[in-house]
């Protein structure tokens, strides 16, 4: 665990330099234990892939302070365990009418598009950062036999709820936006909601599980075509 300088009021405690699932344990063990103190000095906490930001209150800590702060609180972190109460059930239309390279990927991979879907949603995904956009969650892993690599050329509007993948992550778009992702399906799930407190329903500590449902159902939830 090294700390470094992020600016005046802030730093980057990192864990390793290598993204792997243990590191991802140990990100998650030390943000769940340095929320306890978000609002006693500790303004704001950004977990990624092998880090955190930390943003501090200057009239409470200096870089000295705030660095010994850190060693003591995260020097004999508990492992960390997922719950069931951390999974969310994610409902996902899949079809080449909103997954505009679900046929693409079955192509690439040899596999049928119903193999594709099905190896899509039957794993569990940690999430391993949240960021681009507000509630855009980086999940990992894919199954290897569907990997794909990002478009060459990416699409200047990818619609809101778009379910995608590139290379061994899979994420949903949670406004329209650009991107290179590869589209397999959408959903109505609303990942931005001014409402809660962390802005979304997933967090790093979350646990995203996708449920392919008719178009019909997707229609009901509110999802648009």
């Amino acid at each position: 665990m090294t700390i470094k300088i992020a600016s005046v009021d802030s730093v980057i405690l990192y864990f390793s330099n290598t993204i792997s699932k243990q590191c991802s344990l140990e990100v998650k063990a030390a943000y769940k234990v340095l929320k306890e103190f978000k609002g006693k000095g500790i303004v704001e906490l950004i977990p990624s892939y092998t880090s955190i930001l930390i943003t501090y209150d200057i009239f409470h800590y200096d870089y000295e302070t705030i660095k010994s702060f850190l060693f003591e609180e995260l020097s004999s972190l508990e492992e960390y365990k997922d719950t069931e109460s951390n999974l969310i059930t994610i409902d996902v239309y899949y079809d080449k009418e909103v997954g505009f390279d679900l046929q693409r990927v079955a192509s690439k991979s040899n596999l049928s598009v119903d193999e594709v879907i099905n190896l899509h949603s039957s794993k569990v995904y940690d999430v391993y950062a949240i960021g681009f956009l507000p509630g855009f969650a980086y999940l990992a892993s894919i199954d290897e036999r569907i990997k794909t690599s990002r478009l060459e050329t990416p699409r200047k509007k990818i619609p809101k709820g778009s379910v995608a993948i590139a290379d061994m992550q899979t994420a949903i778009y949670p406004k329209e936006s650009p991107g290179g992702w590869n589209i397999l399906g959408r959903t109505a799930f609303e990942l931005f909601d001014k409402r809660l407190k962390e802005l979304s329903a997933i967090s790093i500590e979350s646990k995203i599980k996708f449920n392919p449902i008719s178009k019909d159902e997707f229609i009901s939830q509110g999802g648009t075509i």
